[in-house]
This record gives structure tokens, C-alpha cells and sequence, in this order.
């Protein structure tokens, strides 16, 4: 017998109007202690020092290693359609997409 209240195992999300606008972030900081994984997404605009953060994240660890696995198929499926994905000047470890701010506004 089927259980029509879960849609044959599919979940179904609900996605207010004012969410699913989004929020655009550039820049994205991640912590972790023993239990959890925090990820901050702002959005930081060239020449400024400061970036304000427009979304808070935070994850049990299995959950931020769900995620990591889910973001690496992502990707590889949108570079499989449209190409690779270059990152200019990769050599610093950063999220920062301007360079580390330098104070000189």
C-alpha cells in the first residue's frame, strides 16, 4: 500500500517568496568546532574593508560533508555542460573574491 502524504519518497520543499529571491554572496567564511560547521555568506564590494554577511548556515559535521560531496558533483556536472570552471590567480587559500582588503578606500 502507498503512502501518499510523503509522494513516493520524494521530499517537498516549501520556499517562501522572500527566500527564494536569494542573497548574493561572494564571499564565504567557514568555521567548525567539535559539533557543528558555520558557514557565513556576505557579500563584499571592491575597496571596502568591511563585507556584511547576509546569511548564516550552520551544520552538524555529516551534513557539511553531505554538502561538500553534493557541491563536488554539482560542479562537475556544470563543467561536464559548459565548460571548466577557471579561478584566476588560485594560489591563496582564500574566499575573498577582491583580494584580502588593504585599507586603501
Amino acid at each position: 500500500m502507498a503512502d501518499n502524504n510523503h509522494n513516493n519518497g520524494q521530499l517537498q520543499l516549501e520556499l517562501s517568496p522572500d527566500v527564494a529571491q536569494g542573497e548574493y554572496s561572494n564571499l564565504a567564511m567557514i568555521i567548525h568546532s567539535h559539533s557543528e560547521f558555520i558557514l557565513d555568506f556576505a557579500a563584499m564590494l571592491p575597496g571596502l574593508q568591511k563585507a556584511k554577511v547576509k546569511s548564516r548556515v550552520i551544520l552538524a559535521p555529516e551534513h557539511a560533508k553531505r554538502l561538500l560531496a553534493a557541491l563536488q558533483e554539482n560542479v562537475m556536472r556544470y563543467e561536464q555542460e559548459f565548460g571548466k570552471i577557471e579561478i584566476p590567480n588560485p594560489t591563496p587559500r582564500t574566499a575573498t573574491p577582491f583580494g584580502t582588503p588593504k585599507g586603501d578606500a
